[in-house]
């Protein structure tokens, strides 16, 4: 099963990952990115979810595979 990392350390608040997928990234109060979905990620969010990394300018998301 896939699951998202998150290093909130590198995040500034761009948003382009919660632009690409808003069901599963969300820019929290403090203008950091939060992730909306349990993980791991079902598989039918796997592919927005990695999307949605994709376009972090800073790479403060990954997708990456736990099994």
């Amino acid at each position: 099963m896939s699951h998202i990392e998150l290093d909130r350390e590198r995040c500034e608040g761009h948003g382009t990952c919660e632009q690409i997928a808003p069901n599963i990234y969300q820019l929290d109060d403090e203008g950091l990115v939060s992730i909306l979905v349990d993980q791991p990620l079902p598989d039918e969010l796997v592919g927005a979810a990695e999307a949605g990394a994709r376009v972090c300018p800073l790479a403060a998301l990954r997708v990456v595979d736990g099994s």
